[in-house]
């Protein structure tokens, strides 16, 4: 016969056990997007002073138009989580403060491409084990664990319905994958034959995988140059993409996810395309699970910005309050024991903005990248992809044409020229 004291040291035991138990439950961010909100707060565009040169036209934007509403719609987007899992969570966010977003339906499975899904992979995403979530301004909301077995870099399909008249405030423009959008419920259907298309991710965060202990994730934090913004559409070929690519490619580094948190237009110390990178760093580095590393690249649009004739004075900037973010970001991730990679901005001579003012600015900041000792590691993209001809402007076999963003072989050269080693190093 068991006493009440020994039936109260079992008791307790067996709740200690299912405590250990829930805590070897490792979640990690296998894919994200650095959601934008709009609209922003952007800095009024003076007039072109006269006699000021007149810019030339830059290349098509690779950005789609979006709805600016959706009702009665299913939305299909396409991702690709980076480290391969048996277990998902979707990550969803209304971070915009606009209207409740209620998704009456969202549905997961394996990509077949052209907006298609594998037959039989189709599963249900449920919230708190219901089908629809109604998403409070400021929220974000967390699927319960979808039991699908992923590959590394293998595409999904994340299908969502939306039953009423929704504004599309909370979304990332620059997606670089084609999105679907169809007329009624349609999220498990085969195909959406009849769809329209665009390139954004609509309220769709992260994904998160359950994944052994000695996984991690990096996130590849900066502005359009990380965004992808110079490369091809549906090829994976940002740089983020590249390096994810060649971590899977050996043992070591094969449980590191990659995450792409680059927003096109982004600054480092002021808002306009999105939250500044100070103010989002919390939410798209620090908040998102099993992150290891930051990479950070970010500057050349505060400095760019800055330069444009006329802007006023409120808009300028220094070295000293670039430099200043970079050491609040490095203490910052420091204290979520996160390490940081530093990574030289890259040249922009020919942009109509370029001066010999921007070009000091850079080489300034630059040399205490490379010197400082301030980051973890760094990472060298300037010497990747200048011309060594005139180092102060791109390679011209990587100048996706507006002299500021790399190609797809710029992005390649860029991958190519970070050492996976330096993630695996305690």
């Amino acid at each position: 016969m068991i006493n009440k004291g020994a039936a109260l040291l079992l008791a307790m035991a067996a709740l200690g056990g299912a405590t250990v138990c829930e805590a070897k439950d490792h979640w990690v961010s296998a894919w994200g997007t650095a959601q934008q909100l709009a609209p922003m707060p952007v800095p009024r565009m003076p007039p072109r002073p006269a006699g000021a040169p007149v810019p030339p036209p830059p290349p098509p934007s690779p950005i789609a138009p979006t709805p600016p509403k959706l009702s009665d719609q299913t939305v299909r987007m396409v991702v690709r989580p980076t480290i391969a899992g048996k277990a998902l969570r979707l990550h969803f966010s209304n971070a915009s403060g606009g209207e409740p977003v209620t998704i009456g339906r969202a549905q997961l499975a394996k990509s077949a491409g052209t907006g298609s899904i594998a037959p039989g992979s189709d599963h249900a995403i449920r919230f708190g084990g219901q089908t629809a979530v109604t998403i409070q301004p400021g929220e974000i909301a967390v699927s319960d664990p979808v039991a699908l077995d992923v590959a590394a870099l293998e595409p999904l399909a994340v299908s969502i319905y939306l039953p009423r008249e929704t504004a599309v405030n909370t979304l990332h423009p620059l997606g670089l994958n084609t999105t679907y959008v169809a007329k009624g419920d349609r999220t498990s259907d085969t195909s959406l034959a009849g769809a329209d298309t665009n390139r954004s991710y609509f309220w769709l965060t992260g994904i998160t995988v359950e994944a052994p202990e000695n996984t991690g994730a990096i996130v590849a934090f900066g502005d359009s140059i990380t965004d992808g913004y110079g490369t091809t559409p549906d090829t994976a070929r940002a740089w983020p993409d590249l390096l994810a690519a060649r971590l899977q490619g050996a043992a070591a580094t094969r449980g590191l996810a990659v995450l792409n948190m680059g927003i096109s237009g982004n600054r480092v110390r002021r808002d306009g395309a999105g939250l500044s990178a100070l103010a989002r760093f919390d939410r798209d580095v620090l908040a998102r699970p099993g992150v290891r590393w930051a990479v950070l690249l970010e500057g050349i649009n505060d400095i760019n910005i800055a330069a444009i004739p006329g802007m006023p004075d409120s808009e300028a900037v220094t070295a000293e309050q670039l430099i200043a973010a970079y050491k609040q970001w490095v203490e910052r991730a420091h204290l979520h024991g996160i390490k940081v990679a530093g990574a030289t901005i890259t040249p922009d001579e020919g942009l109509w903005l370029y001066s010999a003012k921007t070009e000091a600015l850079r080489q300034t900041l630059n040399n205490w990248i490379r010197t400082s000792g301030t980051f973890d590691a760094v990472i060298d993209f300037d010497a990747a992809v200048r011309d060594p001809a005139q180092p102060t402007r791109l390679n011209p076999a990587f100048d996706g044409g507006d002299h500021i963003h790399p190609n797809d072989a710029g992005n390649a050269a860029m991958a190519a020229a970070i050492d996976p080693a330096i993630f695996t190093t305690p």
